[in-house]
């Protein structure tokens, strides 16, 4: 299944129109729900149907679409893209508005779940990277723009991505006990080239 799109304001607060969601409902009884994100030029559809064969009947995956939007790595290219991103290094630039929309976009679709439920964020290439953006925003309780982060992660799952914001990550954390204790205790798998086996995080 899916529902419909929604907006937001990315980088250079231009507003974003993200694609469709689509549902992946639990074979069981439903004890997790996790915002699946694909990666550059991808959508929420080609993932529902890989996480919906997989042997996690307690788990409901939530796969959203990308807004399209130009790429400075491709030329300024369009395509589905989570953030603007020019280069992956360290020393990059770092599009943080675009990352804050997408992961307030996360939270806002795990926000009406269960609250017994356990929330995770997981993705693919970019997709990783704003699940890693959102652990960070979880940890330090807010938003890069000082909003405060609305729900609480259970687990992040990243595969063959990166972690944005780096330079600055560190000290932010460390700069707060809270953080820091958020950080330390939120389960974290990263995974890259060939994953031979998702670990439940249940």
């Amino acid at each position: 299944t899916y529902v419909t799109s929604m907006s937001s304001s990315g980088a250079r607060g231009v507003r974003r129109e993200y694609g469709r969601t689509y549902v992946v409902r639990p074979k069981g009884r439903h004890l997790a729900t996790i915002v699946w994100l694909h990666g550059i030029g991808d959508n929420g559809n080609s993932w529902s149907q890989v996480l919906g064969n997989l042997p996690l009947d307690n788990v409901k995956w939530i796969c959203p679409t990308a807004p399209t939007r130009p790429v400075a790595a491709f030329g300024g290219f369009p395509c589905t893209a989570w953030f603007d991103v020019e280069e992956t290094s360290v020393d990059g630039p770092d599009d943080v508005q675009g990352l804050d929309a997408s992961a307030a976009h996360i939270a806002n679709l795990l926000s009406s779940e269960p609250s017994d439920v356990r929330l995770g964020i997981g993705g693919f290439s970019m997709g990783a990277a704003t699940a890693l953006h959102s652990a960070a925003c979880y940890a330090h309780g807010r938003f890069s723009n000082g909003v405060a982060y609305p729900i609480t992660l259970s687990a992040i799952i990243g595969l063959s991505g990166w972690l944005p914001c780096s330079r600055a990550l560190r000290t932010k954390i460390e700069s707060s006990q809270t953080a820091f204790r958020r950080a330390a205790a939120l389960p974290i798998m990263l995974g890259h080239g060939r994953v031979l086996k998702m670990v439940h995080f249940l």
